[in-house]
């Protein structure tokens, strides 16, 4: 699966006593256009699950080529994850990483079980996005896209 070039996101939420739960994943895709659906998965070992499962919202925030280290800093298991990292809380209490290439605040309309992960549902709420270039991830590394010259 490594072969297949994905951009990279942090998904967020928030529990009920206000803690903030995020991590990155390249699971996030679009699924539908009308209604608007997005998915992305999440290890059943995950210590965020309980969070993410008891949430009525998740955000996704598409990580510019900037982000670099913020992507390497959310896939890891530590503590404290936002410290010292922009963001604001969206309308549906998200938090929203400031400088992302996209935000997507979504509402959960489904869970689905696809082998050792949870596949959540999200119907797009609001979203923002500024024309930058985006974080990619292939064969184990990070990469920057470019813009193919359609006269070859």
């Amino acid at each position: 699966m490594g072969t297949f070039a994905t951009g990279v996101a942090i998904v967020t939420t928030r529990d009920p006593e206000g803690r903030l739960y995020g991590l990155t994943a390249n699971s996030f895709s679009s699924v539908s256009l009308d209604p608007p659906l997005v998915l992305w998965g999440l290890s059943r070992n995950a210590p965020s699950l309980p969070a993410f499962r008891a949430a009525t919202h998740f955000g996704v925030n598409v990580l510019g080529m900037e982000h670099r280290e913020l992507s390497v800093r959310f896939a890891r298991g530590q503590a404290n994850k936002f410290d010292g990292v922009g963001y604001v809380l969206g309308e549906y209490g998200v938090p929203l990483i400031e400088g992302a290439a996209a935000h997507f605040e979504c509402r959960i309309v489904d869970r689905y079980y696809g082998g050792d992960h949870e596949i959540f549902l999200g119907h797009v709420e609001r979203y923002a996005y500024e024309r930058k270039p985006t974080l990619l991830f292939c064969h184990g590394a990070y990469h920057r896209a470019h813009p193919l010259d359609e006269d070859a």
